[in-house]
């Protein structure tokens, strides 16, 4: 069959069967063919296809004259890694940033541009270490976040821009950002020799909490594992891993079908939980940050008693926790949030418009073993009033467990009205179990 016979509409069919490699070659065949193969609606189906663009632009966001000199621009600025691992890299930073635009665009403004390769072979030669590839084309699409260490602490009004969210409870507030290259090799340098680790270590400080309480991340660049300190850091070394090790393959195997280290898991694992809602943005009085309670089931627990709904997740905090510890191994925070439902108190048919909490009941369980049950008035000193429509009322505290997993119940008892002025028989609130169990993946 003479295929130069047929209409451009056929050879625009055939040629987007091909590979964007093989459209190419095409192009070699005959001046028909090359003009066939070189129509730019057929590489914006390339585009489309394996980094989803729209237009065309260059790595960076430059616009470009063509959608063919956009997808080999791409190429060549990313010719020394698999082309899979790029496309995969780039889809997890466009769910992030598709996210962030919806929900939290303050954290979006603090992503970097994109590191060059000169600025990943200066941070290796300054570190002595070599990054797994993924890690490096992480950082090729966006080099970190820039904040002020007051926007990344919250010590100053306004909102907490870590891009990994964090947890408070009591005076802990943890807060994680990715760090970008050049802070990379400060606080690596200043963690390794604080920690006595030595010139030679393997690890690289990738993310951290800012403040009084640090939180901090270290990337192995030989196993491509991360791994997050425990309370025993700066005494013991003592870290854990933060993904499961089994996932991790062919880190600076640039041939690898199956290239993915513990950098790109854990952020497309984040990126999971933001899109299916098991994580949220939260707001505590004026301040907005990205949670890691949990907010949907099965993590979280959820009843209703006479209009009283509370909702309850814990989160595990490997900074307070100590695996050599034999009874406060495994250290939780966990997050209650109570609201009264727009009907208001219901009992026994009557409704009243509010009713206050006295007393708190916790049954703590530790491989299914009862080992505290805890009966005390109020909830961290205070006793909540709940009126219909009002926000929910959130408190956050914290337990230790000498195993995994364990869980939490209880009840709170409610009076209808006011304490001050019952309208009512005190009730019981239920508080689902909720887990408090050890991660695959560690935040």
């Amino acid at each position: 069959m003479d295929l130069e016979r047929l209409g451009g509409l056929s050879m625009h069919i055939i040629l987007s069967k091909l590979t964007p490699q093989d459209a190419a070659s095409v192009a070699c065949v005959s001046k028909r063919f090359r003009n066939w193969s070189s129509d730019d609606l057929l590489w914006s189906k390339f585009c489309a296809d394996d980094l989803e663009l729209s237009s065309p632009i260059d790595p960076l966001g430059n616009p470009l004259p063509s959608f063919k000199a956009s997808y080999q621009t791409w190429r060549e600025d990313f010719n020394r890694y698999p082309w899979p691992l790029v496309t995969r890299v780039k889809r997890c930073w466009d769910w992030l940033k598709e996210w962030l635009a919806i929900n939290f665009p303050e954290v979006l403004s603090t992503l970097r541009k994109g590191a060059s390769e000169e600025e990943i072979l200066e941070l290796e030669k300054s570190l002595k270490v070599k990054l797994p590839l993924p890690t490096r084309v992480l950082y090729r699409f966006y080099d970190g976040q820039e904040l002020s260490s007051e926007e990344s602490s919250g010590s100053v009004p306004g909102n907490i821009l870590g891009l990994m969210g964090g947890y408070s409870f009591y005076d802990h507030l943890v807060n994680v950002s990715l760090l970008p290259l050049h802070q990379m090799i400060i606080k690596t340098k200043e963690i390794i020799r604080h920690i006595g680790l030595g010139n030679r270590s393997k690890y690289v400080v990738v993310a951290a909490s800012c403040g009084y309480n640090e939180k901090v991340f270290f990337l192995n660049c030989s196993t491509g594992q991360l791994n997050v300190g425990t309370r025993n850091l700066t005494t013991d070394r003592e870290m854990i891993p933060c993904v499961p090790s089994a996932l991790i393959s062919s880190v600076h195997n640039v041939k690898g079908t199956q290239t993915q280290d513990a950098m790109l898991l854990w952020l497309e694992e984040h990126v999971r939980r933001l899109q299916h809602e098991v994580i949220k943005v939260r707001k505590e009085g004026k301040v907005r940050s990205i949670s890691l309670f949990p907010e949907e089931p099965p993590l979280c627990s959820l009843a209703v008693t006479n209009g009283v709904k509370v909702r309850a997740s814990s989160v595990f905090v490997p900074e307070f926790s100590t695996i050599q510890d034999e009874y406060e191994k495994f250290f939780f925070a966990y997050s209650i949030r109570m609201s009264l439902s727009p009907e208001g108190c219901i009992m026994n048919g009557m409704t009243f418009n509010s009713c206050q909490l006295y007393w708190r009941r916790w049954i703590i369980r530790c491989n299914d073993n009862v080992v505290d049950d805890v009966n005390g008035e109020a909830v961290i000193g205070k006793y909540p009033l709940l009126r219909p429509g009002e926000e929910e009322f959130v408190y956050q505290s914290c337990s230790s467990q000498p195993h995994s997993p364990g869980s939490i119940e209880g009840s709170f008892t409610f009076v209808p009205g006011r304490l001050a002025d019952p309208k009512g028989s005190p009730f019981e609130a239920v508080v689902s179990r909720f887990p408090l169990v050890m991660p695959d993946y560690i935040f």
